[in-house]
Parts: structure tokens; sequence; C-alpha cells
């Protein structure tokens, strides 16, 4: 680790389906230099466009790693953050980063139900204009370049992987971490039941723990301040 980043832990946020890294910018001066916040980019968004975006969470999750890794520095205290698709994608992540000698204080999911929960209702393989539709329904809100036919088309696709990568997950493993969870869920969130997002009880051999926020499953969208609270008593009562 050089210097510039010195004994701060890094929070390491994962992407939900749709989003780039950017969404988590913000966050850099919302944590008030607890942490150094760095967000995974993936194919097919923001600076890799071009990419080919993956329709496998397992996959994505093996071949991004060492990039991950590199991004993190040696030795790195890290804090593993994911929302929604994000979430399994950290999931994945956890097991990988543990083998790597980076050293993953907690995970913290949101809005997810457990890993082994698969998704019942789905968008993948749905027509254009019904995939949008019910997309829309699960995230409770419309993203507005959708309504420009240029930005539709490159946004679209991505958005149809994010999905089938999301709703066709299957963990990698049974075998649960060893990294305390935390797992976040808006109070009205109604693709993810509180019961649900308990079941990462269940993904964990350490401690786990469960908090909601007003709000539906992009709670986090108007609440990064106050998730990022959360995380940080987290991180003091497992000191």
């Amino acid at each position: 680790m050089s210097a510039e980043h010195g004994d701060r832990t890094t929070l390491l946020c994962v992407p939900f389906a749709g989003a780039g890294a950017s969404f988590f910018h913000p966050w850099r001066a919302l944590s008030a230099d607890r942490w150094r916040v760095v967000a995974v980019e993936l194919p097919g968004k923001e600076r890799r466009i071009l990419e080919t975006p993956y329709r496998n969470v397992v996959e994505a999750a093996k071949n991004e790693v060492d990039d991950i890794v590199a991004a993190l520095g040696e030795g790195a205290r890290t804090v593993l953050f994911g929302h929604s698709l994000g979430a399994v994608l950290a999931y994945e992540l956890a097991h990988l980063l543990s083998t790597r000698g980076v050293h993953v204080e907690r995970l913290v999911v949101s809005g997810s139900p457990g890993p082994w929960t698969q998704r019942e209702r789905r968008a993948t393989g749905l027509p254009d204009d019904e995939f949008l539709a019910r997309v829309e329904e699960f995230a409770g809100f419309r993203h507005e370049a959708l309504d420009h036919p240029e930005m539709r088309e490159l946004i679209l696709p991505v958005l149809q992987a994010d999905c089938e990568m999301h709703e066709n997950y299957v963990p990698s493993t049974d075998e649960p971490v060893s990294v305390p969870i935390c797992s976040l869920r808006g109070s009205s969130d109604g693709l993810v039941t509180a019961e649900e997002a308990q079941q990462w009880r269940d993904a964990t051999t350490s401690e786990f723990s469960y908090a909601e926020f007003p709000g539906d499953h992009m709670y986090l969208v108007d609440l990064g301040r106050e998730v990022l609270d959360v995380i940080a008593a987290e991180s003091a009562r497992g000191r």
C-alpha cells in the first residue's frame, strides 16, 4: 500500500444492475475520509463501454479479481459493499479475495435475498419493452436515458446482461464466508422481504447483523450518508 492510502480501510463498492462505478463517486466525499472508496468497473459500462458485458456472476468475479486486487494494493484492509446484483457479486469476491491475501473485514450486502435464493419473478428473455417495464417495476424507478433512442440502444444490452447475470446466479460454493456479514434493506422494498434479507445469516460462519432504512429497493440513491454511517458503526463494533 502506498503512503497516500495510509492506514485507511478501502470500501470496495460493487454496482447494481444498470449502474456503473460512477454511482459511488459521491460516496468519496460522503465518507469524509473514513475510507478510501473504490468502485468496481465492469465491462459494458462507462470507461469500459466497448467491452462485452458479463452474463455470469461467478465468471465476472473470477475474471475481475486480479484487477481488483491490484487496485486494492497488497495487504489491503477492505470492506465490501454491494447492492442487489452487486451483493451477490461482492459475495463471490469475498470468497476469492480471502485466498488472495486481501483482508476482508466485513461484507455489507444490500437489497438482496441470501445467495441461495433464486429470483422468482424474472425479466430475462422478455421482449425489449416488456423487459424494461419489468425492470422498472423491480427497481421502482425509470432511467431517463431509456427515453432517448440512441442512449437506449447503448444501455439496453448491458441492462439485459446484468439482469440475466443476476437472475441466473448460483453460488460457486455452498461454503459460507468467514467474514462478518451485515445485510441492509429498504423498509418498503417490494422485491426483497425482511426475512429474505436475513437469509444472509447462513452465508457466514462469523457474526451477522441487519439494518433497515426508510425507502424502497433503491433507498440507497438518497441515503448514501446514512448507509456509510451504518457501515462505520458496524466496523467500529467489530474492532
